[in-house]
């Protein structure tokens, strides 16, 4: 599997609204991990979308991968050209910035957004474009990701399509694991 699908839950779906929320360090703490698994079972390129929240937080997390695994790519697929164009001032900073790190970059259609079928289209794209797919989602909890999950269920009726889940209960094992390690070092400084 050399190319992962990563997508899931938006910011506000989990409380987020600062870049200084600890959920933020958590989510990333548990990205980079399991992530790297994915990179050490084949993984040479992610695939992502600009939604602010995991998607995003997963280039941030790539572009610090890149240091211990150069070989690793990231690729920002967007459904639509005018993507984010409405979202406020920071929001589109941060899909910018997740642009310009991004190894490739396009939308899946062109122009702006035109109707839902241009969602539905988005997913049947990656789900085509890759091998397997890597989802920060609990059913116990929905969000939007509840349509990827369900695009996901359908495509492995068709075709083998790994996927492998963050749930919440395992965000709460990572975020114990995450305070011990910052207590450690604090206890070592």
């Amino acid at each position: 599997m050399s190319r992962i699908w990563v997508t899931g839950y938006r910011t506000y779906e989990l409380g987020v609204f600062k870049d200084n929320d600890t959920k933020v360090a958590v989510l990333k703490y548990a990205l980079k991990i399991r992530l790297k698994e994915q990179l050490d079972q084949g993984m040479d390129w992610i695939i992502t979308g600009g939604q602010p929240g995991v998607e995003l937080w997963t280039v941030d997390v790539a572009q610090e991968l890149k240091e211990e695994y150069p070989k690793l790519k990231v690729a920002l697929f967007v459904p639509f050209e005018g993507f984010g164009k409405n979202w406020k001032e920071g929001n589109q900073g941060k899909l910018a910035k997740a642009k310009a790190a991004a190894d490739f970059y396009a939308p899946v259609f062109k122009g702006d957004y035109q109707g839902p079928f241009q969602l539905k289209g988005y997913q049947e794209f990656i789900l085509e474009h890759t091998d397997g797919a890597f989802l920060v989602y609990d059913t116990e909890f929905e969000g939007k990701s509840l349509y990827d999950d369900k695009a996901i269920k359908d495509f492995q009726q068709k075709a083998p399509y790994p996927l492998s889940r963050l749930d919440m209960d395992q965000l709460q094992d990572y975020a114990n694991d995450y305070q011990e390690a910052i207590n450690e070092e604090k206890w070592n400084s």
